[in-house]
């Protein structure tokens, strides 16, 4: 089979993409390994990579009827939405790191004002925050931390008030629970 022909084929298989599922598993066989490793050589951790590497193939699905291209054309757009979703994650981990640290040196301030709270304590507390879902984790640092409203919090999630209200109790349940079973081990 010529080059041509090999072109023709892959364009047809996109086409039939669109709304053959098996045509899209074929893509989709087709082209992971190579959309995986440029994650994993972005972000140097495997379970990570497998995770934004299905969040691209989960975009794909949700905008190959928009695509409009050849083969290579597709490649193209295959790497960019990893790069998007890659350089997506880094941001919202750097975003988090230092949420987080800009905690912990509040925390270490008001330790330092406050007498009667042990740096143990702290560093139960700072354990059983780092422990919850980073969403959850997110949502303590900015109400309790950086001193944000429910509105304020909803927007920079990018959800409802009630929705930003509902995982703060979550996530303060959650929090209870895990100080409550620290402080029965110890």
């Amino acid at each position: 089979m010529d080059n041509d022909s090999k072109a023709a084929n892959s364009d047809q298989l996109i086409a039939r993409a669109r709304k053959d599922p098996s045509a899209f598993v074929q893509l989709y066989r087709r082209h992971y390994d190579a959309v995986f490793r440029h994650c994993v050589h972005r972000l140097f951790e495997r379970q990570t990579a497998e995770d934004i590497t299905s969040q691209v193939f989960l975009k794909v699905v949700e905008n190959l009827g928009r695509f409009k291209g050849t083969e290579q054309q597709f490649c193209n757009w295959l790497y960019r939405i990893a790069t998007n979703a890659v350089n997506d994650h880094l941001r919202k981990a750097v975003r988090r790191k230092t949420l987080l640290k800009v905690a912990c040196e509040q925390a270490n301030s008001q330790d330092a004002n406050n007498k009667d709270t042990s740096d143990e304590k702290l560093a139960v507390l700072r354990e059983a925050v780092l422990s919850l879902k980073p969403r959850y984790q997110t949502i303590i640092t900015l109400r309790f931390f950086e001193n944000m409203r429910l509105t304020e919090i909803a927007d920079v999630l990018a959800c409802s008030r009630g929705t930003a209200r509902s995982q703060l109790a979550r996530a303060l349940s959650k929090l209870r629970r895990r100080l409550i079973a620290s402080d029965k081990a110890t």
